[in-house]
């Protein structure tokens, strides 16, 4: 959602595309069916389509020096056409040209390059430094609407008009001379005509400039300028425009004065505009990734989309049922309808991060651990809040599960005890404290039959705990930091997993090393999960992958491609259909099982 004009809905009418992390998502707006676009090899820094749908472009940001790739796809087949790499560090803007006969490109701020590449043949035309160097960077591309050899660049206190003469594969820019005025440009539209063009600066106002002349004719709101800047426009048929801001602000504005006729707030500012055909419906995309649909002449919003904007820590089912999980991140707790793909419900909890969550047995509360260092519970239906534990761990709760009687829970903190609480009625005391661990506890699982506990701990250690008389019964030690822990459903071995990248397998009864497999070539494994069966485990971490493993072979099975952040963890939902796993880019992923 933080992607500038990341949102596109497609010519046809039938999709909208935008980016989530290194890859291009696809939806169908009717059926809500998703098509993945894979090959960038980092985040996803702009997105555009051509004018007549064939085409779609999108850049990647990668690590300084090295060239990052822009990727020419054809919609139609959903597949890779070209990899254009000549910029360096980042691709701040793409645009196509009317009759998709070529494509600019601009460089990020380390490149600063603008290149003008030929869509036939596939290769770069000319380029050009994109900005003089008396004026800041450039970091939007906007294409003429009529003629192919016409494009805009424009940024930091710079507005500039090329023109491509092919003959002589040369560009020459002309600087648009805008007065007194100094602004910062964040969004641009060309007008149907050619003959001017908008641009929205973060000054809070929208410039219109000549294309012919290369002078600027008005500026506007004068006086009411739009908070936190103008982030996205769209020119309407009607000659009027709609504004997005900064301050989540979509406004229908007149096209002579700049007068504010209707506006909305939506959550997040506004990162994009697209409209539906001729305009009768507009998608809006914020940087709180969240994508509304507007109606143009109800000038109404709804909510179409949403999700996390920060990393995901937890995911949980509740017993039995594969229809209903929750996730948590920054600031909230989510609740998601499986087969609609659709959130329920959100808990939020502003500016508090919620580490872990889990499910009591009864379906009666959802309990959650914080970084403040509480433990709260809430209703699963309404989301009210039930009962706070405070002060429940010094340096915040960092791992929690709950007995099947539902009369205790267990939790971990950061300081690395593991505390015992009752919870009754109306009341809920400190039962019992485990002082073994010395650093975070990651994850805790308690045994069916509610006698005895395994924690997991970045200290290296798993300890088997009897919660009946609040002893250590066996301490398994490892040079790893230990992310996850999981009870095979017989009981009677034990799977964990870390930082050193090997999944153990240990015995329940003496704590011994029963085998060690590498369970990743590269990056920690954060998150396990064992089907119901006991047959099979799946696993998670920092290479992005989705593995699943034969318990008894040890050997990997089946492999998931899709992530593109860190994978922090992952789930076999109760009935075996699909495995669901989370990760620090936010994404929520739901995959078939196997």
């Amino acid at each position: 959602g933080h992607i500038p004009c990341g949102l596109i809905c497609h010519p046809d009418k039938e999709h909208i595309l935008y980016p989530l992390g290194c890859t291009v998502v696809i939806q169908e707006l009717d059926s809500k069916k998703q098509t993945f676009l894979h090959g960038h090899t980092n985040n996803v820094s702009c997105i555009v389509v051509s004018r007549n749908g064939m085409y779609v472009a999108s850049g990647q940001v990668t690590f300084m020096g090295f060239k990052a790739d822009i990727i020419l796809w054809d919609f139609q087949r959903k597949e890779l056409l070209a990899r254009l790499s000549l910029h360096k560090g980042r691709i701040e803007g793409l645009a196509f040209s009317p009759n998709s006969l070529y494509l600019m490109s601009l460089g990020g701020q380390d490149d600063g390059s603008v290149v003008v590449w030929q869509v036939g043949k596939r290769e770069a035309v000319c380029g050009s430094p994109a900005s003089a160097c008396c004026a800041g960077s450039a970091t939007i591309v906007v294409c003429s609407s009529c003629r192919d050899e016409i494009f805009v660049t424009a940024g930091n206190g710079t507005i500039r008009v090329w023109e491509l003469d092919l003959a002589n594969r040369k560009i020459c820019p002309t600087e648009c001379q805008t007065g007194q005025l100094r602004r910062v440009i964040m969004c641009g539209k060309m007008a149907d005509d050619d003959n001017y063009f908008y641009v929205g600066t973060s000054s809070g106002d929208v410039l219109k400039v000549n294309t012919n002349n290369k002078l600027m004719t008005d500026y506007g709101p004068q006086k009411e300028k739009f908070s936190s800047g103008v982030t996205a426009l769209l020119l309407l048929k009607t000659g009027d425009l709609i504004v997005g801001t900064g301050g989540g602000i979509v406004a229908l504005c007149k096209g002579s004065n700049y007068k504010v006729m209707k506006k909305i707030q939506v959550q997040g500012a506004v990162t994009s505009l697209t409209c539906r055909g001729q305009g009768h419906q507009i998608f809006v995309g914020t940087n709180e990734c969240q994508i509304y649909r507007i109606n143009y002449t109800a000038f109404k919003e709804e909510l179409i989309t949403a999700c996390h904007k920060e990393a995901v820590h937890d995911i949980i089912f509740p017993l039995g049922t594969s229809d209903l999980f929750a996730t948590c991140s920054k600031n909230d707790i989510r609740v998601w309808h499986t087969p609609k793909n659709r959130e329920l419900l959100r808990i939020v909890i502003p500016n508090m991060t919620c580490h872990a969550i889990d499910f009591m047995r009864d379906g009666k509360s959802i309990i959650s651990a914080w970084n403040d260092g509480k433990i709260r519970a809430f209703m699963p239906e309404t989301g009210r809040l039930m009962y706070v534990i405070n002060h429940a761990h010094s340096l915040g709760v960092t791992a929690i599960a709950a007995t099947s009687d539902c009369k205790r829970i267990i939790s971990g903190g950061g300081e690395g005890q593991v505390r015992v609480w009752e919870i009754g009625e109306r009341t809920h005391k400190l039962g019992e404290v485990l002082k073994e661990h010395t650093s975070a506890v990651s994850c805790i699982k308690i045994k069916k039959d509610d006698r005895e506990c395994v924690t997991a701990s970045l200290d290296g250690t798993c300890i088997i705990w009897d919660i009946v008389r609040f002893v250590r019964k066996q301490m398994i030690l490892a040079n790893t930091l230990f992310k996850c822990v999981c009870y095979h459903p017989e009981e009677y071995q034990i799977i964990t997993s870390g930082t050193d990248r090997r999944i153990g397998y240990w015995e329940v009864f003496d704590g011994s090393a029963i085998r060690e497999l590498e369970g990743s070539v590269s990056g920690s494994i954060n998150g396990m999960d064992i089907t119901s069966d006991g047959a099979y485990f799946v696993t998670g971490g920092d290479d992005h992958l989705v593995k699943l493993w034969d318990y008894n072979e040890g050997a990997v099975t089946h492999v998931g491609v899709g992530h593109s952040g860190n994978i922090t963890r992952l789930k076999v939902c109760p009935g075996n259909k699909y495995i669901v796993s989370v990760s620090a880019d936010g994404a929520i992923l739901l995959w078939k099982y196997p």
